[in-house]
């Protein structure tokens, strides 16, 4: 790995960390010998910039239509069918 590419990943991983939000809140859980047990917790949410930002919802959004498009294709040729 050249200096450049470590610069960059240091980079990356001070905006992700300049990105990240604590929440506090309480987990609810429940066991069968103990009934249900209640504690405080910190949840911390990180964002991850992407370098990459085409891979957003417009991979998601053209999978979901080639998906849409296979299903009308094969509706078409089971009714075709009977």
């Amino acid at each position: 790995m050249n200096a450049q590419a470590i610069k960059e990943i240091k980079e990356r991983n001070e905006q992700a960390r300049a990105k990240e939000t604590k929440v506090n809140t309480v987990d609810n859980r429940s066991s069968v010998g103990k009934g249900q047990e209640q504690r405080n917790v910190q949840v911390v949410h990180q964002s991850h910039p992407s370098l990459i930002k085409n891979t957003s919802g417009g991979v998601l959004t053209g999978a979901a239509a080639a998906v849409a498009s296979t299903l009308q294709s094969a509706k078409e040729a089971i009714s075709k069918n009977e």
